[in-house]
């Protein structure tokens, strides 16, 4: 028997009780700072709209080990502060009652994250009611059981956090290494390969348009796809969040692009990332579709010559915001070999693309599955059966323990391969 079960039988044998989030919590409002008050590197962290601090100011309104939640912008996105802040208008501090310590609600909390963030409102700023969240209801046992569980989690969080961390660094070092072959391979250096500029081999290129918004007839039952700056990421687009309809279509300066143009964003942060769509589609304004003739080069080469120019079209951005243009773009010069040449060459960038960037397989999949790992045994702690003990046994233990062991065990014998 485990400490934790032990302590289930001590104190609540006959089972667990649910109450109101509200009921044990009281869901306060941060207060509004001036971007006067802030400073970028001095002082406590102030948390107004996300998870990354708005900047830092000399006095805080919160004591550390503070779960909190953001009710405007990344609504619904639950933090916790190990340090005391300042919590602005757009933050909800949770302050906790005698009967729920604040790190065992932010375990709670992240287990309803997906019900929490279905109650947000969706406008051009997205917002969550505090009234919303007070609603649902969570298991509260009794403090020594909480404490326990919370003990379980954040060791398990501190684990999975290190692995995440390394591999992260040896994803990051594959992706480096991919980034220095990619650009050997694309550099003809003494051979005698053509250099022209992207234009000579686009047969179309086009950007889209930004259907009026409040014309819901452009957007309501929409099927569509409309691909934004967003979908934009040196990746294969195959589905997207938006749609419009054909009256969109018919009567806006939208246009239908065909499958396999190479899209790239030409506006603000985004711009200069590249993608390929696989599926018939429109885009907004921000994306430059670019068609190219098959004839002199294949589409996916030249989508890599244009992600290996990627800093190039950094450098040529304009504007306060940032922006590039289709002269910009097109202006780009890029060997050409032959179209031999450039399928071979396809090929083995296909390739190592899929190892770094593929969340099936390799070492992103790893990471995926360390966070679902959290989850199942977030789920099971925080789920009571009638008798007052946890859903997840001693069985159920063994099977994640072995299915941790096998991942590690392909994944050490895929390294050494």
């Amino acid at each position: 028997m485990t400490k934790l079960d032990e302590l289930i039988q001590e104190h609540c044998s006959d089972g667990v009780e649910y109450k109101k989030i509200g009921a044990v919590v009281s869901i306060e409002r941060g207060k509004r700072l001036v971007r006067e008050q802030l400073s970028a590197d001095r002082g406590y962290p102030v948390f107004q709209n996300s998870m990354t601090p708005l900047g830092y100011h000399s006095d805080y309104n919160y004591p550390e080990n503070t779960a909190f939640m953001i009710g405007a912008g990344a609504a619904g996105e639950i933090g916790f502060s190990t340090v005391k802040f300042w919590a602005a208008d757009d933050c909800y501090p949770m302050v906790c009652g005698e009967d729920i310590s604040s790190r065992y609600l932010y375990h709670a909390l992240l287990r309803l994250q997906p019900q929490i963030k279905s109650r947000v409102r969706k406008a051009s700023i997205p917002r969550l009611s505090r009234a919303s969240i007070e609603q649902f209801d969570i298991p509260v046992p009794p403090l020594p059981v909480q404490r326990e569980i919370v003990r379980i989690l954040d060791n398990f969080t501190e684990l999975t956090a290190e692995l995440t961390a390394e591999l992260t660094a040896e994803l990051t070092a594959r992706q480096k290494q991919y980034n220095y072959y990619r650009n050997k391979l694309l550099t003809f250096n003494g051979a005698d390969i053509p250099i022209v500029q992207l234009r000579t081999v686009v047969k179309k290129s086009c950007s889209g348009s930004t259907p009026t918004k409040g014309n819901s007839g452009y957007y309501e039952n929409g099927t569509i796809p409309w691909i934004r700056t967003q979908d934009v990421r040196f990746n294969e687009i195959t589905e997207v969040d938006s749609y419009i309809t054909e009256k969109a279509v018919a009567e806006t300066a939208v246009k239908w692009i065909p499958e396999n143009c190479v899209i790239v964003a030409i506006s603000g942060a985004t711009a200069g990332r590249c993608a390929i769509n696989k599926i018939k589609a429109t885009t907004n304004q921000h994306c430059l579709n670019l068609e190219i003739d098959e004839s002199k080069a294949l589409y996916r080469y030249i989508y890599y010559c244009i992600y290996n120019k990627y800093d190039e079209l950094l450098s040529r951005k304009q504007g306060a915001r940032g922006d590039l243009n289709s002269s910009l773009v097109l202006s780009l010069e890029i060997p050409i070999p032959a179209l031999d040449v450039q399928r071979r060459l396809v090929y083995v960038l296909d390739n190592f693309d899929a190892i770094c960037s593929d969340l099936k397989i390799g070492l992103p999949a790893e990471i995926e599955a360390r966070q679902k790992q959290y989850e199942f045994y977030r789920d099971a702690l925080l789920t009571y059966a009638a008798t007052g003990k946890t859903i997840l046994t001693d069985r159920q233990t063994d099977r994640q323990t072995d299915r941790q062991t096998d991942r590690q065990t392909d994944r050490q014998t895929s390294l050494m391969a």
